[in-house]
């Protein structure tokens, strides 16, 4: 018991010390997140994560957590993290995802494999992040109206437990990279990039883009719950066209494995693409 006791002592200055120092970085005196909510929420820890890795970058700069920009249609879309540098604006989409990671810049939707046991996998779709982060920049530079002479940089940034297994990329305008390369990425970037911002540049961006971090939580919630409703399943029907390609789904049948003799849609250009779905039921 007297063991117990002096371990849960230990624990509990130790996380009294990191809540200190947690509260005096820009990620929690922009954001609010609490230490326990970057511990257990997987989205708020990797942007810290990914804040903390680019800490030390050199030169002069400024960070935007959660920057809820508006749209033409009076929705919103939210970048993770912007860095003001005098090298460019960063652009950075975080995605603390674990196992392996599929996907080209081309494909509506990236997919993750996770070992289910037993020697199975398991498999899930999301939108793929490139076209995200070009959302992003588009309403970006819309809102800034900046002269296009600024570069703007789209990273896409997975945690150190993701392999990214077949990722391609094709138009040398993102990188897509580990959250341990990302420090790497940017200092590689910045030398190769002259001085483009002045310190005053930055400020002046930064003081313009601020109020954007700082929305209600009414008007997050309503952000939420639409994007919320974009992700409900797709019915799927022949003729309709392919989501990962210009293709036509069409109606296949299953020669063998455990759906033998089952139909299913897929897609008119396999089997260069892939993509199947079930059939809506009615």
């Amino acid at each position: 018991m007297e063991f117990l006791g002096f371990v849960t002592i230990i624990f509990l200055i130790s996380y009294f010390i990191a809540k200190i120092r947690y509260e005096k970085t820009e990620y929690y005196l922009q954001t609010k997140n609490t230490l326990g909510n970057v511990l257990l929420d997987k989205g708020q820890s990797g942007e810290f994560y990914t804040y903390k890795s680019l800490k030390t970058f050199a030169g002069y700069k400024r960070f935007l957590f959660n920057v809820y920009l508006p749209k033409e249609n009076g929705e919103t879309t939210e970048i993770d993290i912007i860095l003001l540098h005098e090298s460019g604006i960063y652009v950075f989409e975080s995605k603390n995802y674990s196992g392996w990671i599929f996907g080209n810049e081309t494909q509506k939707y990236w997919t993750q494999t996770l070992p289910a046991g037993r020697g199975k996998t398991k498999k899930s779709r999301f939108f793929n992040p490139i076209m995200q982060n070009e959302g992003h920049l588009k309403w970006l530079k819309q809102f800034l109206g900046h002269e296009q002479d600024v570069p703007f940089y789209s990273y896409i940034v997975f945690s150190e437990r993701c392999t990214l297994k077949n990722v391609t990329l094709t138009s040398g305008s993102h990188y897509v990279i580990n959250r341990y390369d990302v420090l790497n990425a940017v200092q590689r970037n910045s030398a190769n990039a002259r001085v483009r911002l002045t310190s005053n540049e930055i400020d002046n961006l930064y003081a313009k883009l601020y109020p954007l971090t700082q929305v209600n939580e009414c008007q997050k919630l309503v952000h939420i719950e639409r994007i919320q409703q974009k992700q409900q399943p797709v019915e799927y029907a022949v003729g309709m066209k392919c989501p990962h390609c210009e293709g036509v789904l069409v109606m296949r049948t299953a020669i063998k494995g455990n759906h033998q003799g089952q139909k299913f849609l897929g897609c008119s250009s396999y089997p260069k693409c892939k993509f199947t779905a079930k059939i809506a039921e009615k």
